[in-house]
């Protein structure tokens, strides 16, 4: 078995959650408690935060964080690149080793979170799978995160309530737990980090900003609107 299997079962942490997830995210605590001391505590916050007996509020909060009016997205490549050619390049290299691996990626694109960690499970070649870390997954979880901070997100905010003239409401049980899943990017990205020795850094290159990426695709959604 690979030393980077772990990877596959990190994926479920950000997988569309159903009535197993619960199970699935104690699994993935077992799974680093002993090697990941660093990763213990975000994800422990993680866990206690799920409201563990309300499947529709996981969803919730899962759709809010990831798809509609989002605080990030999980296709990384997109956070890197947004629609930068780059990212069609790194979406066609992606899709020949998802194949080469026999890696699923469902209805996800190539560049998805949990499709590249069951890929980063599969890979032989230790210096593409470097490679992909270095300069696409670590990079990528570090911008993530930073979505979280609040002040972006009231950016964002700002921006969805502009263009939706109102914001998606959680459900009130939730309200307090709606960015628990920055817990799990800490947890994910410090297994990263011991497992490949990451430099935290983000190259000017690849920078792209989800805050202006959302502001951007609703105004030109309204000025499509407009014209029509």
């Amino acid at each position: 078995m690979s030393k980077y299997a772990h990877y596959k079962t990190l994926a479920h942490l950000f997988e569309y959650p159903d009535a197993m997830f619960v199970d699935r995210v104690r699994n993935v605590r077992g799974l680093i408690e002993v090697g990941y001391q660093d990763a213990i505590e975000p994800l422990d916050r993680f866990i206690d935060l799920l409201p563990e007996n309300d499947l529709h509020t996981w969803q919730e909060l899962f759709t809010r964080t990831f798809d509609v009016q989002a605080i990030t997205t999980l296709d990384i490549g997109y956070v890197l690149f947004g629609d930068d050619y780059k990212r069609g390049e790194l979406l066609s290299n992606l899709n020949r080793e998802h194949i080469a691996h026999s890696v699923d990626c469902g209805v996800e694109l190539a560049d998805n979170l949990p499709n590249v960690l069951r890929l980063m499970a599969q890979l032989t070649d230790e210096e593409l799978r470097s490679e992909l870390v270095e300069e696409i997954v670590a990079p990528a979880l570090a911008k993530m995160i930073a979505e979280f901070d609040d002040k972006r997100i009231e950016g964002k905010h700002r921006s969805y309530r502009k263009h939706y003239k109102t914001l998606l409401e959680l459900p009130e049980t939730a309200t307090r737990v709606s960015t628990l899943y920055q817990y799990a990017l800490h947890a994910l990205y410090r297994v990263v980090k011991q497992d490949f020795a990451v430099v935290e850094r983000i190259p000017v290159n690849q920078a792209n900003d989800f805050l202006n990426a959302v502001a951007r695709e609703n105004d030109i959604e309204e000025n499509a609107e407009a014209f029509y």
